[in-house]
């Protein structure tokens, strides 16, 4: 009977989508996706081998319906339990909307199927848990950024707004100043030295602010998602270690149990 269930076609099904030969192949399709949907831009390619391409993209889309077919099927309602399964359903749906193939922004987001990789990818996966996991630690370093920007467009608004105004002349244009001087993009000839023409001392201002956000604050972020993605290393590895235990707690009841069975008869005899 148990010889029975565990070849049954539900379970062959489950253990085709949970091996490693069939990730590889969907992250294989995945990748030729990729390549077709950005030669799709290139109208000198389209021009030659147009038809090729889009029947590629078909294939490669009906290949990923039969998968998530096939999961649902396999798993019923447990497949919306997770989230990488929902992630890959609306990507998927998406390319299957109505007028998907009309609407420019539609067809522009059938890029999106390329994300799938990080569905299918360990390694990327947790990249990604890491960061979801850092989402709450990260709104109060971002609340911080935000006060910190905030006292920072005032002081620039009131120091340099009359003799730069298009840097600073309300708080809005403070603050992309200021973000552009955090991302060290053109800061210095750019912005700061211009001011400092004119207002010498401004350095005092500009030189913390950057010291503060750029060298602090978002190396907290970082910090932050380094951390969350160890914990999630330490969690599946906590996991692995679980099912091997289980596993070979299930092999040893095994050998015991056939042990007493064998040692039945001798005992009546």
């Amino acid at each position: 009977m148990t010889g029975t269930q565990a070849f049954t076609p539900t379970r062959r099904l489950a253990a085709i989508l949970d091996s490693d030969r069939f990730g590889r192949f969907i992250t294989a399709v995945i990748l030729v996706n990729a390549v077709t949907l950005g030669l799709e831009t290139a109208p000198s390619v389209m021009a030659k081998v147009g038809g090729l391409i889009h029947l590629i993209d078909y294939i490669c889309l009906s290949i990923f319906v039969v998968e998530i077919l096939a999961k649902l099927f396999v798993r019923r309602l447990r497949f919306f339990l997770s989230g990488w399964n929902v992630f890959d359903f609306v990507i998927v749906g998406i390319a299957l909307a109505p007028g998907a193939q009309g609407l420019s922004v539609l067809r522009a987001l059938r890029i999106l199927r390329v994300l799938r990789v990080i569905s299918v990818a360990p390694r990327l996966r947790r990249v990604v848990e890491g960061f979801i996991t850092a989402l709450p630690g990260m709104g109060s370093v971002f609340l911080l950024m935000a006060i910190i920007f905030y006292i920072g467009s005032v002081i620039a608004t009131k120091l340099f707004g009359q003799d730069f105004p298009e840097w600073f002349g309300d708080l809005g244009r403070s603050a992309y100043s200021l973000f552009q001087i955090m991302t060290l993009e053109s800061w210095s000839m750019g912005i700061v030295r211009p001011v400092m023409e004119v207002h010498p001392h401004a350095w005092a201002f500009f030189v913390p602010f950057i010291m503060v956000t750029t060298f602090a604050v978002v190396n907290l972020l970082v910090g932050l998602i380094v951390n969350s993605m160890q914990d999630a290393h330490g969690e599946e590895e906590v996991e692995r270690t679980d099912a091997y235990r289980d596993e070979v707690l299930s092999r040893l009841e095994a050998i015991e149990q056939r042990l007493s069975s064998q040692t039945a008869p001798d005992r009546k005899l």
